[in-house]
């Protein structure tokens, strides 16, 4: 069957702070979107979302295979293809950047939130860890599709305090989960068939924490679905609020849907912590994506000396032409001016 999509994104640092600890992933041959929100100090916060993004992406493009056939790896209950590999990639990325936390003293506290999906024919696999978002907007009604994992959320979900009680606390920001923090993670998940003209928001709180979600789909009505005006209106809806955080957005707007898969959608689940047997798996895994990574960048170091050397001889052949050329244009000069007196 055949998905026609047409996706985009932006990110910005917002009005007040100094550098951006958000980064997004658009990897369009794997149809796989990305959001993540950074946290810790010394820039740890953009350290873990880039690698989170990083790694996810690897485990798509370098060993998506290998990684979904390894009985090791395996999840406690069947989801689609591209989900497993999205919530193993998932955990995978919680390795890693738990690895760098705990050998580095600058790295020491850090993580990041993240709001993942990977389309598989006509089915939306959504995985989620913080309070990140992924919205849906069909026709004028927009829903949201992830439940944040923060402590004011918790509270609200409780039911012991309402929904404006519940945003007046002091910790409302304090997240429940993420990245990073922990040798293992707990990951929300979803599978929803999409449908042609239905929009996708994916955004960090940098937008959600600040504007509300009325706000948050007057915005992308307006845009008339044009996928570049929404995010560019997504942030300077954080900004018009004060952009006290860094801001990003992604659109992704479905486009056709021609066929229908045999796919099951999956209603929300929570998708347990790792054992120990799976948590030294994924080291393995993670050890393996570094040496790919460092082999590449090598490459390219390899390849860019390369062609430096070859500029440099190139420069450096042609050196005797360009002094024999000089060396004429004054013979030629000289005798004009013989001839001329």
């Amino acid at each position: 069957m055949n998905v026609s999509i047409t996706v985009a994104g932006k990110t910005d640092k917002g009005l007040v702070r100094a550098g951006n600890e958000d980064c997004f992933k658009i990897v369009r041959q794997q149809n796989l979107f990305l959001v993540c929100d950074g946290m810790g100090g010394h820039q740890a916060g953009e350290v873990a979302s880039n690698e989170a993004c990083s790694i996810i992406e690897q485990c798509f493009t370098d060993m998506g295979d290998s990684i979904s056939a390894d009985e090791t790896l395996k999840l406690p209950a069947e989801f689609p293809a591209r989900g497993d590999l999205l919530i193993k990639a998932i955990r995978i990325a919680n390795r890693s950047i738990y690895t760098m936390a705990i050998s580095n003293d600058d790295y020491n506290g850090m993580g990041t939130t993240i709001v993942a999906a990977a389309l598989q024919d006509d089915l939306l696999n959504i995985a989620h860890v913080g309070d990140s978002r992924i919205y849906r907007m069909k026709g004028e009604q927009m829903v949201r599709m992830t439940t944040d994992h923060s402590w004011v959320s918790e509270l609200r979900q409780s039911g012991a305090f309402t929904e404006a009680e519940a945003a007046e606390f002091t910790n409302r920001n304090v997240i429940t989960r993420a990245l990073g923090v922990r040798e293992n993670v707990e990951i929300d998940f979803r599978s929803d068939k999409v449908h042609a003209g239905e929009i996708y928001i994916f955004c960090s709180d940098g937008l959600c924490g600040y504007a509300e979600d009325d706000e948050i789909s007057s915005a992308v009505r307006e845009c008339g679905g044009d996928v570049n005006l929404i995010v560019d209106n997504l942030v300077r809806l954080a900004n018009d609020h004060g952009g006290q955080d860094n801001v990003t957005a992604i659109a992704l707007r479905i486009d056709s849907v021609e066929g229908q898969s045999n796919l099951p959608e999956i209603a929300p689940i929570t998708i347990s912590n790792e054992e120990d047997a799976i948590i030294r798996k994924e080291n393995e895994v993670v050890d393996k994506l570094r040496t790919i990574k460092k082999t590449e960048i090598k490459g390219e170091n390899d390849s860019q000396t390369e062609m430096d050397a070859g500029t440099a001889k190139s420069k450096s052949t042609n050196l005797p032409l360009i002094l024999i050329f000089i060396a004429a244009i004054i013979v030629v000069i000289l005798v004009y001016l013989l001839v001329a007196k």
